[in-house]
């Protein structure tokens, strides 16, 4: 595929040219966001605001995101790749800027909001691969990308702790500098993949609806088992520190240590193993495989008396969610043409950022009513739909064997 007056040839690493690039990108955001997430709570505290506001002041990110991820991927589709890659790192350092910056509450919820409606890094980096990639390669390079999850989860947090020495403000200044200086190299650094003569005519669903009638029905099948899956996971997260910490008198260090493990067991399955179960089994099997995994920890976990049976269940928890994610993006990528994937990754990315935003409160909610066991018992009738949706999908494979 052309690249203006690039040839973009797959180099001996089988990574498509610019990949390094475009995962240190994504990575660099990451950091950002880890930076960010752990310490808003207690610094929403500082502009006295209740639990319910809090809650609100996390939740607006991805409220934010159901909105603006789907837009930001058409536009990415339009005017490429590239530039709403580096528009989105700008409004990132801007939002962190104004966060750290914050005189008022108001003005806090405003600077959340606008990093929800930048953060669609991802889902147009998602698009970018897709872009220069084949359908049967793409699971195990945006499992590649989605592990720069657990690298940005890992250096974020250590970051922000160290800046919070210098004051509760300095993490959110500092991820903004981040952001900014992600921006600059991104700009100088990034190729683009996308490009106007590859732009489809914005009326060519209307036109062509039958031939693309199966394409959508079944990016709405994906999408509806994608969204189950995330509120189950999202669940599970949001309850577990209260789970292990009321029957096992686990602390903070503990349930670090805990979610410590998660992220390493997500990155090493999707650094190593995602391209050995697509080559064995293709996607959508994978994502029947995967969604087993996190059914079986769920239901483990309803019924662990021990924290050995704890580490079983949310190591399951871990490999299915591992497994699942990447291949659910290449699925729902290959829905639509290369060139017009950045619309449905930017959807599948709202759908997600609702899921994420309805999850934790109906964990919550279920936790108090129906306690620890019945809870995750009924995240595991949620993922049971998801699975028994995706088992009634006959979707071939993305690529033949190897």
């Amino acid at each position: 595929m052309s690249l203006g007056n690039r040839e973009v040839k797959r180099p001996r690493t089988g990574l498509p040219a610019g990949f390094g690039v475009l995962w240190i990108t994504v990575a660099t955001d990451l950091v950002g966001f880890g930076i960010v997430f752990p310490l808003l709570p207690l610094y929403a505290k500082h502009f006295q605001a209740s639990p319910a506001v809090i809650g609100a002041v996390v939740a607006s990110f991805s409220a934010a995101q159901v909105i603006f991820a789907p837009l930001l991927g058409r536009l990415s589709d339009r005017y490429g790749r590239k530039r709403v890659i580096v528009l989105s790192m700008i409004g990132t350092a801007l939002a962190s800027v104004a966060t750290g910056l914050a005189p008022s509450l108001w003005v806090l919820f405003a600077a959340r909001i606008l990093d929800g409606a930048s953060g669609s890094s991802v889902a147009v980096a998602r698009a970018s691969v897709a872009d220069v990639t084949e359908p049967g390669d793409r699971a195990r390079l945006f499992g590649l990308l989605s592990a720069a999850f657990g690298v940005g989860f890992v250096i974020g947090p250590a970051l922000g702790a160290l800046a919070a020495l210098g004051g509760e403000r300095l993490p959110f200044l500092v991820a903004g500098v981040v952001a900014g200086v992600n921006a600059c190299i991104a700009a100088w650094k990034l190729t683009e993949t996308r490009h106007a003569n590859d732009v489809q005519p914005i009326h060519e669903d209307r036109m062509q609806a039958p031939a693309v009638q199966p394409g959508r029905n079944r990016l709405l099948w994906w999408l509806a088992v994608s969204f189950l899956l995330t509120v189950a996971f999202s669940g599970f997260e949001t309850t577990l520190p209260l789970f292990v910490n009321g029957r096992f008198g686990t602390g903070l260090a503990g349930i670090g240590v805990i979610f410590t493990a998660v992220g390493i067991v997500i990155v090493c399955v999707q650094v190593g193993l995602i391209k050995r179960v697509v080559r064995a089994l293709g996607e959508p099997s994978g994502i029947r495989v995967g969604l087993s995994c996190v059914l079986l920890g769920l239901v483990v976990l309803s019924q662990a008396h021990s924290l050995v049976g704890v580490a079983c269940a949310v190591g399951a928890l871990a490999l299915g969610q591992a497994l699942t994610a990447p291949m659910l993006a290449a699925v729902i990528s290959a829905c639509r043409s290369a060139g017009a994937s950045g619309g449905v990754l930017g959807t599948q990315q709202g759908i997600v950022s609702l899921a994420r935003t309805a999850g934790p409160l109906a964990g919550g909610v279920v936790f108090a009513v129906l306690g620890a066991s019945g809870s995750y018992l009924v995240a595991a009738a949620l993922v049971g739909v998801a699975l028994v949706a995706a088992a009634g999908r006959r979707d071939r494979r993305l690529s033949p064997d190897g």
